[in-house]
């Protein structure tokens, strides 16, 4: 066989390949189970980290300002997230995975879609998704809008914590 025959197959080959990975993180997985949150938008099951779908949530030592006090809005997401997963099996609708390899994943507990939740009662941005939610929430100044916050995003920016959503 030719050079550029077998340049030809291995391109081919490759090109195949690609599409085959391509495929299967665009599938979606389901599981089930009892979560942990890591923050706001985190969340860890089975031993899987599990990154809140179109949401980005204070990070774990940011601050935020509300009524003249500063408190900690990270925290806050979290002790949100822990609350409505507690003694909840949590149902996870997976759908890739970030630069960080975490599972990118829609996911529910009490009936309730966690990154709406959250979003919409303003423990989170939106990310990318929840558009409605957080139009909601900033008009009724719930959350992180009754008062004065830097995005997650910008914040981590600001503070180089390596972290990104």
């Amino acid at each position: 066989m030719g050079r550029r025959r077998w340049l030809d197959l291995l391109t081919a080959a490759i090109i195949v390949g690609c599409l085959f990975g391509i495929a299967r993180l665009m599938r979606e997985t389901r599981f089930a189970g009892n979560a942990v949150a890591v923050d706001g938008d985190t969340l860890v099951m089975e031993g899987r980290r599990i990154r809140l779908r179109g949401i980005d949530a204070p990070e774990l030592s940011q601050t935020c300002r509300k009524g003249g006090e500063t408190y900690r809005c990270g925290f806050e997401a979290r002790a949100a997230v822990r609350a409505l997963i507690a003694g909840e099996t949590v149902t996870c609708a997976v759908r890739g995975r970030d630069r960080f390899f975490r599972d990118l994943a829609t996911c529910e507990a009490r009936g309730q879609d966690i990154g709406a939740n959250l979003v919409r009662r303003g423990l989170a941005v939106s990310f990318g998704g929840y558009e409605d939610e957080e139009r909601e929430a900033r008009e009724a100044r719930r959350g992180l809008w009754a008062g004065t916050f830097e995005t997650p995003q910008i914040w981590r920016r600001e503070h180089e914590t390596g972290h990104r959503p």
